[in-house]
């Protein structure tokens, strides 16, 4: 499988009146073509923050260091001219919500439009005939009816697929969907995720999907990523992950979901204590004071290693029982 996206030791800060945010420290991981990897961790682990950095589409007050190859091309030191012939072409982003991602003061046509009159050199008529195309693929009734009106104008469901089809434009490698199904309800939920399924078959596209629902990343995802205080705590094959995690993190998180495919139905259990203060991360391991198993060197910050083929942790213990 030959790699779309090679991160290393990607670290972001953000300058604040109270001092420095460490929102993202040393992640290095790779995506194959046509892999699904999903992203998953608390509010605040660095999940956003790390695929906006690679993006270029970090606030003013934020700085990245490390490498972001897509496709052996350095990506942070591109300047903006650059960076475009490659963000929203091959590298494309579905952002959280789009009611604030889509401007509302234009018509979805003239949205999508500009899109291909720009990165793909279209005139107006074969750019409108594109969209309406990549509307009906995603799902948008009467998409010839529809594509004149305003994002006020769609329901939640609908904006979002207008947003996975304004991504598909001009057919990237790699699509970063940033929990596309927030604020959605559950029958809107599953068919964004199995429209998103779908396309990655159909096209062959590599897929980020960044999450706080693990219930979603079973449903799609061939690896997982789990994020705790702006790092890589574990990263394995989502059917190994779901039936040995071998990080406390990635364990707690388990438990506080439920889970159908469980042998019984247990209580659920919360993790205890809060997310860390990314302004002031204390040394060693970010998660010890919310660890059962932390224990003396948890003191000093776990490495993020091999432990079996094709799986990484960041935790001193041999074996989570």
């Amino acid at each position: 499988m030959s790699t779309v996206l090679e991160v290393q030791d990607l670290t972001t800060r953000f300058a604040t009146p109270d001092g420095e945010v460490a929102a993202v420290s040393e992640l290095s991981f790779r995506i194959g073509a046509g892999e699904s990897v999903g992203v998953v961790g608390e509010s605040g682990s660095g999940k956003t923050q790390a695929f906006l950095s690679i993006m270029g589409l970090l606030a003013r007050n934020g700085r990245c260091t490390g490498s972001a190859r897509f496709r052996g091309r350095e990506l942070l030191d591109l300047p903006p001219t650059r960076l475009n012939t490659i963000r929203g072409v091959k590298l494309a982003m579905v952002f959280q919500d789009p009611m604030t991602s889509l401007n509302p003061h234009l018509r979805i046509a003239r949205q999508m439009t500009e899109v291909l009159i720009e990165h793909r050199g279209l005139g107006e008529q074969a750019a409108r005939r594109r969209s309406l195309e990549l509307l009906d693929r995603v799902g948008i009734p009467a998409a010839r009816q529809q594509i004149d009106r305003y994002p006020h104008e769609f329901s939640g469901g609908m904006r979002q697929r207008v947003m996975i089809a304004t991504a598909l434009l001009c057919e990237p490698e790699l699509v970063i969907a940033d929990e596309p199904t927030t604020a959605l309800d559950v029958t809107v939920q599953a068919q964004i995720l199995e429209l998103l399924q779908e396309l990655r078959r159909e096209l062959g596209m590599a897929i980020v999907l960044i999450t706080h629902d693990l219930g979603v990343i079973a449903g799609l995802a061939d690896r997982v990523l789990v994020m705790y205080g702006g790092r890589i705590v574990e990263d394995g094959p989502v059917q190994a992950i779901f039936d040995d995690p071998q990080h406390p993190y990635t364990l707690g998180l388990l438990r506080s979901m439920p889970r159908l495919d469980a042998a019984s139905a247990g209580e659920l259990v919360a993790i205890a204590g809060q997310p860390p203060n990314l302004q002031a991360l204390a040394s060693g391991c970010a998660f010890r004071e919310r660890c059962a198993f932390a224990f003396e060197r948890c003191a000093e910050r776990p490495d993020l290693r091999a432990f079996a083929a094709g799986r990484r942790k960041a935790c001193h213990l041999e074996r989570l029982a």
